[in-house]
């Protein structure tokens, strides 16, 4: 909590990250994905989804912050703290930057899924795809003209990806 104010940064591996500040064809997409996603969780009072400032401390000790990010309600029970939060998401969405390397892609690819998170997309706003990364799975590309799946950690959830690209 004690970061500097100019600016997002996670830490990773005992060192501090500056996240610049995104374009505006990615926070579009990432507040029409996180609409959606609110209005679905809300409705099922399935927990909580949260935006791209909130931190996870996860169990490796790395404070990480994807774009959007659900947690289930049973792995909230005394609600939502004021500082970061310490789990994994159960689902996280990171939609890549011009400025993504893909070796830090990779590495918090395999963070994301070592501690925990149970389904994670991540959206590509060139390619118009997304990769969908489960533990144990080989990963998945949905194209633009499909559909992102809650799978059981949001059952029910779809939303036409192309929905989101428009």
């Amino acid at each position: 909590m004690a970061l500097p104010d100019e600016g997002k940064y996670e830490l990773v591996d005992g060192e501090l990250h500056h996240m610049s500040p995104a374009g505006a064809r990615h926070g579009r997409l990432v507040l029409r994905l996180a609409a959606k996603l609110v209005a679905f969780v809300t409705e099922g009072r399935l927990g909580e989804v949260f935006d791209g400032q909130t931190g996870f401390r996860l169990p490796d000790g790395n404070l990480r912050s994807s774009d959007i990010s659900f947690v289930a309600a049973a792995r909230l029970p005394q609600g939502v703290p004021a500082g970061f939060l310490h789990v994994a998401p159960d689902l996280a969405v990171e939609v890549l930057s011009p400025s993504d390397r893909a070796s830090d892609l990779a590495h918090k690819v395999a963070e994301y899924l070592a501690v925990g998170v149970r389904l994670l997309w991540v959206i590509d706003l060139e390619k118009g795809t997304a990769v969908l990364y489960r533990p144990g799975s080989p990963p998945r590309t949905v194209r633009e003209d499909g559909v992102l799946d809650g799978e059981d950690v949001l059952p029910g959830f779809s939303c036409p990806l192309a929905a989101l690209f428009d």
